[in-house]
């Protein structure tokens, strides 16, 4: 057997993962700073985390279908080049509004190139490796959480915000070069089907696989969003501490990433199941652990592998179950994987909002994730009885 070559068009795609994954969370640890700059409150910035949010779940399936006719290639680097042209525009904000705009202009690249760079990634490689593929495109997401939004983190904090926008715009010009230089130029694009898409994608195994991402990444999203207070309350830790179980968590993220594409490849309903049930049994078990900064530490890391490992299984599933149309099911995946975010922190904001107090939160983010465990379980039937494409 021929040894496995460097993968560059892998590389390549990472590197446009890594800065959107800056881009995305970056402000969230900016958020007191780039409110004094825009003279506005924080609250008020916290709508551009939500405006970025809801940008990527309109943009999503618009720009997918918007750059079909470009040829994957070339779509892919104009998609980088809006994320550049709105961190240029975020960096150079004159006010809020015009910050608000821009983040929502950064946004719209975001589902349709993690959706046509998952295709991408899973045609450069063997199909029993495709899984193992798009994983890698989602190393760069998670790398960013390690290394990245720290970085930028820093950089708005001690030079300034509107810097830490110009740097993750360099970062787009250079995906753009390496877009360029490593991507299979391909056969060009085609003015799509609209109505056969959406067609598609409203079939049953479709939407129960869309189902699924929202809840896994409901459950992911139900105690991330309030891992601080929570660590705080429930583990009494420190802001350092806090900030350790941060960088722990983003290096399960990275480690579950990896591990989900490679068991992926294997099954992706195993693969889902087994991540989905793991995940609901940590976060049930969450409220016994926290209670020590040592058992928080480890269950922490370990619950990041869990919640990230879910991502290439879930992935592949929907492009798997609307193979006539990979490139728009999987840029809406992405669309999914953000409304489940946001129904997430909106789960635990209410198990807080009901005095349930925070040692809550997990156990609502457990039990979203088993009720993902049996949308798996539903869908894996439903392909017994018709198999894909039947």
């Amino acid at each position: 057997m021929a040894a496995r070559t460097f993968n560059w068009t892998l590389l390549a795609l990472a590197t446009g993962a890594f800065g959107i994954g800056v881009t995305e969370f970056s402000p969230m640890g900016m958020l007191p700073v780039i409110a004094g700059g825009v003279d506005v409150s924080i609250p008020s910035a916290g709508l551009l985390v939500s405006a970025y949010a809801l940008g990527v779940t309109i943009g999503a399936p618009v720009m997918t279908l918007l750059f079909a006719r470009f040829g994957k290639r070339r779509a892919l680097m104009a998609l980088m080049a809006i994320f550049t042209l709105g961190n240029i525009m975020s960096a150079l904000a004159p006010d809020y509004w015009t910050l608000l705009i821009a983040r929502i202009v950064t946004s719209l690249n975001h589902g349709a190139f993690f959706g046509l760079g998952a295709v991408v990634a899973a045609s450069v490689v063997p199909r029993e490796r495709q899984a193992s593929a798009v994983a890698s495109m989602f190393m760069g997401l998670t790398i960013a959480n390690i290394g990245g939004v720290p970085l930028a983190t820093w950089i708005g904090q001690h030079i300034g915000w509107r810097a830490a926008f110009a740097g993750t715009a360099v970062l787009g010009v250079l995906t753009i070069a390496a877009l360029a230089l490593a991507l299979p130029k391909g056969a060009p694009g085609q003015r799509p089907d609209v109505r056969r898409e959406l067609g598609v994608l409203i079939r049953p195994e479709v939407l129960i696989a869309l189902l699924t991402t929202v809840m896994g990444a409901s459950a992911m999203f139900a105690l991330y969003t309030y891992v601080a207070p929570v660590l705080t309350t429930v583990t009494g830790a420190s802001g350092g501490f806090v900030t350790l179980v941060l960088v722990l968590i983003g290096v399960g993220f990275t480690v579950g990433n990896w591990l989900g594409g490679r068991v992926a490849d294997w099954s992706l309903d195993g693969a889902a199941a087994i991540f989905l049930a793991a995940l609901s049994a940590i976060m049930l078990a969450a409220p016994f652990v926290l209670g020590s900064p040592a058992g928080a530490a480890v269950m922490m890391t370990i619950w990041g592998a869990a919640a990230f490992a879910i991502v290439p299984p879930v992935q592949m599933r929907v492009m798997q179950a609307a193979h006539e149309a990979p490139g728009l099911a999987s840029s809406i995946n992405i669309g999914a994987f953000n409304l489940g975010n946001a129904i997430g922190a909106a789960l635990g904001g209410a198990a807080i909002a009901a005095d349930l107090g925070y040692a809550a939160v997990p156990v609502v983010g457990g039990l979203t994730a088993a009720a993902g465990l049996g949308l798996v379980g539903l869908g894996h039937l439903r392909r017994r009885a018709i198999p894909c494409g039947a």
